[in-house]
């Protein structure tokens, strides 16, 4: 068997029954290859190896927990359903469960970095009946009663399946501490029924013997990672299955949280243009009529010797000032609404393509035109990309693509430049785009950036066309 090394990658030949193979790796490929071996290599020191090896530990004795609980009273509640007392067995179970619900989350939060919206807070309705009711009714409950009997059957089968390969791991290491005289460790769960009885003893023990063993073991510690994050990765859906808000609520939530930063977006507009007027407009127009004032003053004064040169200037002064004024005005005005966007969404576009210092092609393909409220959120969002892109991109060429999809409107903002733009990247160049984000996801849009470092950034923006 022959190898070398050349630009493609690793050439490997070598003669299999009389016939010469080759074998080709190319550089993409052994890059691959190398991801994959410091995985694995690194895997079991991770920190998220460890915090999900020690959630699945809590979440089982607190599933156990919690089961014991809720079958001790549901059955309680249950036998004695025909009085009353059972119905508040029942409730006081269904609250329980509730509360054990929370703690699951609590866990996924502070050991898996999982974080799974809270359920909408238990709301009595007056008096101890309404309290009856409402627990009995609360569908929260009985979600987290629906987790906790799903959660045993599976914290069964991740001890079987992936807990006992970390057991089994740990005995095989130290066995050459405590196993003299004993011809193999423990063996548990899945390393059993995955290998024939005895696999861990050759029949005699012996320092070759440890040295196997102790082998096996090291082995059983870089397979172990990967078995439990199955098992918690179950996990994790069945949480955000039954533990997090439903559909409706999520929805519900999220609506009222983009209403909310629309509400003080609009606020935040609203003292901004009374700031410039204020500052600006304002005080270029107070100037424009302290000058008149002046010329008025000049003219019914000095009517006999009137100096035609200072009024002259005094007229030019004012005339300036009111110029100013018409421009601040018109940008203001340009701030509220884009006169572009008279003429539609492709005209609109294509006017900020050709403002921009970066060479841009522009794609639209539009069977319908968007609402106003659509068509200005679209404009806005284009016109701070291309800023961006300007200012921080060090791009040679970009492209704006606006195209409808159903009754969805798709703008695609891409360019060639350096990259590595984050919406969380708050106070830094890029951070108009969180702001961006909160004006499409005002109106239920979505926005996604595409941006490696070395780029090239894409910044997908989705948009209903009716708002």
């Amino acid at each position: 068997m022959t190898g070398d090394v050349d630009a493609r990658g690793v050439r490997l030949q070598f003669r299999l029954r009389g016939d010469q193979k080759v074998i080709v790796l190319s550089e993409a490929r052994l890059e691959q290859l190398r991801r994959i071996r410091h995985t694995i290599w690194n895997e079991p020191f991770a920190r998220r190896t460890w915090s999900e090896l020690l959630f699945f530990v809590l979440s089982v004795l607190l599933a156990a927990a919690g089961m014991a609980f809720i079958a001790l009273t549901m059955f309680a509640g249950i036998a004695l359903a025909v009085t009353f007392i059972g119905l508040v067995i029942i409730a006081g179970s269904l609250r329980g469960a509730r509360g054990i619900g929370g703690f699951h989350r609590a866990l996924a939060r502070n050991l898996l970095d999982e974080h799974i919206q809270e359920p909408e807070p238990f709301v009595a309705r007056p008096g101890f009946f309404g309290w009856l009711q409402s627990a009995l009714r609360d569908p929260i409950g009985w979600r987290s009663v629906a987790y906790s009997l799903l959660k045993m059957p599976l914290a069964v089968f991740g001890v079987w399946f992936a807990l006992s390969v970390w057991v089994d791991a740990f005995f095989c290491l130290t066995y050459p501490l405590w196993g003299d005289g004993a011809l193999r460790p423990p063996e548990y769960g899945f390393v059993v029924n995955a290998f024939s009885p005895g696999y861990l003893s050759a029949g005699t023990s012996g320092f070759f013997h440890s040295v196997f063993i102790f082998v096996t073991g090291v082995i059983l510690v870089f397979l172990a990672p990967w078995p439990m994050r199955a098992v918690v990765y179950v996990d994790r859906r069945l949480m955000r299955l039954l533990l997090a808000p439903d559909a409706m609520t999520a929805r519900v939530r999220s609506l009222e949280h983009a209403r909310a930063q629309t509400l003080d977006t609009s606020a935040a507009t609203l003292r901004r243009i009374e700031r410039d007027l204020h500052d600006g407009t304002q005080a270029q127009l107070v100037a424009v009529a302290m000058r008149l004032g002046q010329v008025k003053e000049k003219l019914a004064a000095e009517r006999d010797r009137l100096d035609l040169d200072q009024v002259r200037q005094l007229v030019d002064d004012a005339h300036k000032g009111a110029k100013e004024a018409i421009v601040e005005l018109r940008d203001l005005a340009r701030g509220i609404h884009p006169p572009a966007l008279d003429i539609g969404l492709e005209g609109a576009l294509s006017t900020l393509a050709a403002r921009s210092t970066v060479p841009t092609d522009v794609t639209v393909a539009l069977t319908d035109r968007p609402t106003p409220a659509i068509e200005s959120i679209a404009y806005f969002c284009v016109a701070e990309l291309m800023a961006n892109i300007v200012q921080h991109a060090h791009a040679s060429r970009a492209s704006i693509s606006c195209a409808q999809q159903g009754q969805w409107l798709r703008l695609v903002v891409r360019d060639d430049g350096q990259g590595g733009a984050h919406p969380a990247l708050v106070g830094s160049a890029s951070s108009g785009l969180s702001g961006l984000t909160d004006r499409v996801h005002a109106v239920d849009g979505r926005l996604h950036i595409t941006s490696p470092p070395g780029g090239p950034t894409v910044v997908t923006v989705d948009l209903p066309l009716h708002a």
